[in-house]
């Protein structure tokens, strides 16, 4: 297993991690997301939750309640090993 203080979540780890947990249609999560909003994506509240309790098993970092883009989780989740504090 690797060391989540060093590993760095890719857009790429974020798409198979919504896919996986919360599902796509298609090409929902195809092309240039990281400024689109979750809810544009499809993605709720719930589906959100079920990203982010995956992405903190795997990475070992807490994601704030209010990310609105990819481009924010992202942030959060490579910012710094304490991102959600």
């Amino acid at each position: 297993m690797s060391d989540p203080t060093t590993t760095t979540m890719t857009l790429d780890d974020l798409r198979r991690i919504l896919s996986e947990s919360a599902g796509s249609e298609g090409g929902q999560l195809d092309g240039d997301i990281l400024d689109t909003d979750f809810a544009e994506l499809g993605y709720d509240s719930l589906a959100l939750l079920e990203t982010t309790a995956v992405i903190q098993r795997e990475y070992g970092v807490e994601v704030p309640d209010k990310v609105a883009t990819p481009r924010e989780l992202l942030a959060s989740v490579n910012g710094s090993p304490t991102a959600g504090g």
